[in-house]
Protein backbone atom coordinates (compact mmCIF):
# COMPACT_ATOMS: atom_id res chain seq x y z
CA UNK A 1 0.00 0.00 0.00
CA UNK A 2 1.31 3.61 -0.71
CA UNK A 3 1.13 5.94 1.89
CA UNK A 4 0.72 9.71 1.38
CA UNK A 5 3.79 11.94 0.92
CA UNK A 6 1.89 14.97 2.00
CA UNK A 7 1.14 15.35 5.62
CA UNK A 8 -0.80 18.68 4.55
CA UNK A 9 -4.34 18.73 6.50
CA UNK A 10 -5.50 20.40 3.10
CA UNK A 11 -4.29 17.98 0.54
CA UNK A 12 -8.13 16.10 -0.05
CA UNK A 13 -7.71 12.20 -1.82
CA UNK A 14 -11.44 12.61 -2.65
CA UNK A 15 -13.35 15.16 -4.53
CA UNK A 16 -16.61 15.85 -2.54
CA UNK A 17 -18.14 13.95 -4.92
CA UNK A 18 -15.99 10.81 -4.55
CA UNK A 19 -16.31 11.51 -1.10
CA UNK A 20 -20.48 11.38 -1.14
CA UNK A 21 -20.57 8.16 -4.19
CA UNK A 22 -18.49 6.13 -1.84
CA UNK A 23 -20.24 6.69 1.38
CA UNK A 24 -23.14 6.11 -0.05
CA UNK A 25 -22.14 2.89 -1.33
CA UNK A 26 -20.65 1.59 1.86
CA UNK A 27 -24.06 2.06 3.31
CA UNK A 28 -25.75 0.30 0.71
CA UNK A 29 -23.42 -1.98 -1.18
CA UNK A 30 -24.27 -3.55 -4.11
CA UNK A 31 -27.07 -1.27 -4.94
CA UNK A 32 -27.18 -1.11 -8.36
CA UNK A 33 -26.24 -4.30 -8.88
CA UNK A 34 -29.59 -5.90 -6.62
CA UNK A 35 -32.23 -3.08 -8.40
CA UNK A 36 -30.68 -4.47 -11.88
CA UNK A 37 -31.28 -8.36 -10.68
CA UNK A 38 -35.05 -6.60 -9.66
CA UNK A 39 -35.61 -5.45 -12.68
CA UNK A 40 -34.32 -8.61 -14.85
CA UNK A 41 -36.85 -11.01 -12.30
CA UNK A 42 -40.04 -8.83 -12.95
CA UNK A 43 -38.89 -8.86 -16.83
CA UNK A 44 -39.06 -12.38 -16.78
CA UNK A 45 -41.83 -12.76 -14.44
CA UNK A 46 -43.79 -10.46 -17.08
CA UNK A 47 -43.01 -12.54 -20.20
CA UNK A 48 -43.80 -15.58 -18.74
CA UNK A 49 -47.29 -14.44 -17.45
CA UNK A 50 -47.73 -13.71 -21.06
CA UNK A 51 -46.66 -16.81 -22.19
CA UNK A 52 -49.65 -18.42 -19.91
CA UNK A 53 -51.70 -15.70 -20.36
CA UNK A 54 -52.50 -16.64 -24.05
CA UNK A 55 -53.33 -20.15 -23.28
CA UNK A 56 -55.75 -18.82 -20.41
CA UNK A 57 -57.69 -16.59 -22.11
CA UNK A 58 -58.26 -19.56 -24.69
CA UNK A 59 -59.67 -22.07 -22.23
CA UNK A 60 -57.02 -24.52 -22.53
CA UNK A 61 -55.80 -26.51 -19.74
CA UNK A 62 -57.00 -23.87 -17.24
CA UNK A 63 -56.80 -26.33 -14.35
CA UNK A 64 -52.51 -26.25 -15.05
CA UNK A 65 -52.09 -22.41 -16.62
CA UNK A 66 -53.74 -21.26 -13.79
CA UNK A 67 -50.93 -21.92 -11.32
CA UNK A 68 -48.29 -21.01 -13.23
CA UNK A 69 -49.95 -17.97 -14.45
CA UNK A 70 -49.95 -16.79 -10.15
CA UNK A 71 -46.59 -17.82 -9.89
CA UNK A 72 -45.36 -15.28 -12.51
CA UNK A 73 -47.52 -12.65 -11.43
CA UNK A 74 -46.65 -13.37 -7.39
CA UNK A 75 -42.83 -12.75 -9.10
CA UNK A 76 -43.73 -9.77 -10.57
CA UNK A 77 -45.26 -8.26 -7.21
CA UNK A 78 -42.48 -9.59 -4.98
CA UNK A 79 -39.82 -7.90 -7.54
CA UNK A 80 -42.22 -4.94 -7.39
CA UNK A 81 -42.00 -5.00 -3.29
CA UNK A 82 -38.12 -5.33 -3.46
CA UNK A 83 -37.73 -2.69 -5.66
CA UNK A 84 -39.42 -0.39 -3.74
CA UNK A 85 -37.94 -1.47 -0.22
CA UNK A 86 -34.16 -0.86 -1.34
CA UNK A 87 -34.61 2.67 -2.38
Amino acid sequence: MVEPTSKDPSDKRFTTEQYARLKAEAQAPYRGLRKFVYVACAASGFIGAIVFLAPLLAGRDVDTTLPNFALQVGVIALMVFLFRRDQ
